[in-house]
């Protein structure tokens, strides 16, 4: 039996649970997740490695109707993972009947004609309609894509969700070195570990409007310094940010320090500072110095 190996789009809906998948299936923290849709904003690569097969997964933004320049890169860079992977692996809110979002996505993927599998994940949710639920997807969906039920919280069906997905790549070598579970820079997961615990602490408007840069890492021998620099829209959102005498910042700090430390497997000094840029979602230069070219 020939060792395969290939990459697999993560496609769906926002909030339908792709980056908490995404971790499940190599067992690390390698994609931020929170109760916030439109978490996801870059397309990050995961490598799940088995005895038989290499998977390189991309966990891309959720596919969605743009209200700014940056949604509207966000959505191209989805759409631009389907022509460059092997296969599509569209992740839909199984606890819930097909909708309209879920149907346009489908047409999309037909256009596309790149491979298909489906994941009906959120099993753990569904009770004795879950074969009503799963036939509402089968209307919509290609009768040649498989359809599998899975929990990205529990991990039911996941091993079986893997085992179909390397079964339809090509064969071929490993892509990367088989201890490796995610090949994105130490700086850009930083930057998104901090973006998480602002999704986390705050709530409305704020954490659309947020977008984090690592200013610098100094490697200063017995801790790493990081200095991150949080960017929002209205000095509003600042104030919510940095809260009654600095507390929700320092929440903030506090919660992204510990997550680093597990990244980089030692201690971390975070500081972090609060800059006010207007529009910033809509300036392309802005976005093109964050890293959202929409490539």
């Amino acid at each position: 039996m020939p060792f395969r190996s290939g990459f697999v789009a993560l496609i769906g809906r926002p909030n339908v649970g792709k980056s908490t998948l995404l971790n499940h299936l190599v067992g690390e923290k390698v994609a931020i997740t929170s109760p916030v849709a439109q978490t996801t904003r870059n397309r990050l690569r995961a490598i799940l490695t088995t005895p038989t097969a290499q998977l390189v997964l991309l966990d891309t933004p959720g596919i969605h109707k743009p209200h700014h320049l940056l949604g509207q890169r966000l959505v191209q860079s989805a759409r631009g993972a389907i022509g460059e992977v092997d296969q599509v692996l569209l992740l839909v809110d199984g606890s819930q009947p097909a909708g309209r979002g879920d149907a346009w996505i489908v047409e999309l993927l037909r256009q596309a004609r790149t491979p298909v599998q489906v994941a009906l994940n959120k099993s753990d949710r569904v009770g004795a309609d879950a074969d009503d639920i799963a036939a509402t997807y089968r209307e919509i969906v290609s009768p040649v894509w498989p359809l599998h039920r899975c929990s990205a919280l529990t991990g039911a069906g996941c091993p079986a969700l893997v085992e179909a997905l390397a079964a339809a790549l090509p064969p071929g070598p490993h892509l990367y070195p088989p201890e490796m579970v995610s090949d994105q820079p130490e700086q850009l997961l930083m930057a998104e570990l901090v973006r998480e615990q602002v999704l986390l602490h705050t709530r409305e408007e704020v954490p659309h409007s947020v977008a984090v840069q690592i200013d610098r890492i100094v490697d200063d021998g017995p801790r790493t310094a990081v200095l991150a620099t949080v960017l929002v829209e209205r000095s509003s959102q600042k104030g919510i940010l940095i809260g009654q005498g600095g507390r929700m910042l320092k929440e903030i700090g506090r919660g992204a320090r510990l997550q680093m430390q597990k990244l980089i497997d030692g201690p971390v000094y975070l500081e972090l500072f609060v800059k006010v840029v207007p529009n910033w979602r809509r300036h392309p230069g802005r976005l093109a110095e964050l890293g959202y070219r929409g490539d």
